[in-house]
């Protein structure tokens, strides 16, 4: 099975379990192979992730702590709904998260995290005009935690990625309403910016993205 074998302990030695699991889980939720409102089902997840049940469920506190799952009445644990209205709340929310991160990124990066950076991007903006929205948003991964690495913040990562995994999950959820292609040239101006060392631009370009997925929930919403 796919998921066992991206997600095993094997392939990720320095990895604990508990975080294979939550990676593993994380995916399946992000890219809507486990569906909102749907029950979660610990033996099936063993069968999915070849992981215990210990792990697993260390991996499913953190999610409930972080709103991917929630805790019914008589119905135990399920998968959180996606809100599109609440998501504007989540996207002023990561603004501000956004800009303090770009900002330490643009002044504390190494040489060899820009020269990342620009590539990540690079392959965002082909991933987008191949229509491939896997490689698209696995390229979207790979520079939002290289930034995270460079910002040298990680109360503010910490704080943000709950968000940016909700992003992604609506991105899947509604991707035929978004223009990927904006959505790259976005990161890629953010890109740049904090390769120059520039904060002013650096914070620009991360409310520049962060207006984009405005005016993608609103487009959601405008079709719901």
């Amino acid at each position: 099975m796919l998921v066992k074998q991206e997600f095993s302990a094997a392939n990720a030695p320095k990895m604990r379990a508990a975080d294979i699991a939550y990676n593993a889980i994380e995916s399946m939720i992000v890219k809507l192979e486990l569906r909102p409102g749907s029950p979660v089902v610990e033996a099936e997840l063993v069968e999915k992730t070849g992981l215990g049940r210990t792990p697993l469920r260390e991996a499913l506190m953190r999610m409930s702590s972080n709103g991917l799952i929630v805790q019914m009445p008589r119905r135990g644990l399920v998968i959180s709904d996606i809100d599109a209205s609440e998501y504007m709340n989540v996207i002023a929310t990561r603004r501000v998260l956004e800009g303090l991160i770009a900002q330490q990124a643009a002044q504390l990066a190494t040489a060899e995290q820009r020269k990342d950076m620009l590539l990540w991007a690079d392959k965002m903006l082909i991933a987008a005009k191949c229509h491939d929205l896997g490689a698209y948003m696995a390229a979207d991964q790979a520079f939002d935690t290289i930034v995270h690495e460079a910002c040298g913040n990680p109360s503010a990562v910490q704080a943000v990625v709950p968000l940016v995994i909700q992003c992604r999950r609506f991105w899947y959820a509604y991707q035929h309403a978004g223009d990927v292609e904006e959505g790259a040239r976005c990161h890629m101006l953010a890109a740049k910016a904090i390769a120059k060392g520039n904060v002013e631009l650096a914070v620009k370009a991360s409310h520049g993205l962060m207006d984009y997925l405005v005016t993608f929930a609103s487009e959601v919403m405008g079709k719901k």
